[in-house]
């Protein structure tokens, strides 16, 4: 089965892999300018730093352990959502199955600074020794208060003899 993600939608579960298929939630006012996998990711006094994006990983065998895996995220707010919001980051394998506990934490929507009419908040997953347990597609998945927000895919492939991922 194959797993296709909206960036505003539910997850679908499909047997044709040339089925295309969309839920889509009603836009918020929130927008999400960028939900990446990298080497490496850090938020410098609002600044944010992304080395190495990356869409596939390449593994020698399964399982494999990936020694540093980093998700970031760049979420534009409006000022009249200023408040505490709760994020949720999920990683899946292709029949939804978790690859590591679902991270949650509270943050907190600042108001805008100026007359911009809009505050950014930058979110940095710092993952270290993730295990992935089989190849094919996974997912990094965010949610806020509950609600999807963004979604990015992982592939595993394997390898090419004598490289690594």
């Amino acid at each position: 089965m194959r797993r296709l993600h909206a960036a505003l939608g539910e997850p679908v579960f499909l047997s044709t892999p040339r089925l295309f298929i969309f839920q889509t939630h009603p836009s918020p006012l929130m927008k999400t300018e960028i939900f990446v996998a990298c080497d490496f990711a850090a938020d410098y006094a609002g600044k944010l730093t992304l080395v190495g994006i990356f869409d596939t990983l390449g593994a020698p065998s399964m399982p494999v352990l990936h020694p540093q895996l980093c998700i970031a995220a760049k979420l534009r707010f409006e000022d009249t959502e200023v408040g505490s919001k709760r994020v949720r980051l999920t990683l899946t394998d292709a029949d939804g199955r978790s690859v590591l506990p679902a991270i949650e934490m509270p943050i907190v929507i600042p108001r805008a600074p100026g007359e911009n009419g809009t505050s950014v908040v930058n979110l940095v997953f710092n993952l270290g020794g993730v295990k992935f347990e089989r190849m094919g597609e996974h997912a990094a998945d965010l949610a806020l208060d509950g609600s999807p927000v963004a979604s990015t895919p992982i592939f595993l492939r394997p390898a090419p003899q004598g490289a690594a991922g």
